[in-house]
């Protein structure tokens, strides 16, 4: 019995001291070891990628958001603000119903299937959105110019970026609301397309946020 008690004490403490042990390297060295590395090598992605304009932060170069009028009364969802450069479409967004204070606080794919009856109608009205939003006098946009990710969300449904054929699309509405020649708004564009990573990974993209911080010191 005595022995029994021994031997259950002695695993136990040993037990209690793994717990200690691995509780100091995995929860306190590791972690500090990894933010010490990342704030020294790595300080802005390590910091959550964050822009700055005018002295404070706009938002994140990882995260897509929406530029969209204030809601008006009775409206259920806002407008989008025609000056500023627009992303992708959200569909996969949930709704957080506990931390009201952060909107986006969950993100996913539509999980649609491409014969879905809701997808093929989110597509329609987006893309029929797209050509009227940015159809301007002398030239209107054509559905067949409309590319696939100006009414598609990503799988996550926060990309930041778009294809620069849908920021193209969009030059001659924001050089219009912004009163600004169509020549400076496409040469803005160029200057933040970015290339296919490492010249053979992924897509040609531009990130939004970027785009239109540089477009608001552009257009003041």
């Amino acid at each position: 019995m005595n022995n029994s008690v021994g031997n259950t004490a002695r695993l136990l403490w040993a037990g209690l001291r793994a717990l200690l042990v691995l509780t100091v390297v995995c929860g306190v060295l590791y972690p500090l070891a990894v933010t010490g590395v990342a704030q020294g090598v790595f300080p802005h992605q390590a910091n959550g990628s964050e822009m700055s304009a005018n002295g404070r932060v706009v938002g994140s170069e990882l995260i897509g958001q929406r530029y969209d009028l204030p809601l008006k009364k009775g409206q259920e969802t806002a407008a989008p603000d025609l000056r500023w450069f627009q992303p992708r479409p959200s569909n996969g967004l949930g709704s957080n119903s506990v931390n009201t204070q952060y909107k986006l606080i969950l993100s996913g794919a539509t999980n649609r299937a491409g014969d879905s009856k809701e997808l093929i109608d989110w597509v329609r009205t987006a893309k029929a959105a797209v050509v009227k939003d940015n159809s301007v006098p002398g030239h209107p946009v054509s559905p067949s110019d409309v590319p696939a990710d100006a009414v598609t969300s990503s799988g996550s449904g926060l990309d930041p970026a778009i294809s620069p054929a849908y920021a193209q699309l969009q030059v001659r509405r924001v050089a219009e609301r912004n009163h600004l020649s169509v020549d400076r708004v496409e040469k803005l564009v160029e200057q933040h397309t970015d290339g296919r990573i490492l010249g053979f990974v992924g897509e040609p993209r531009v990130n939004v946020l970027q785009l239109n911080v540089a477009l608001k010191q552009l257009a003041k």
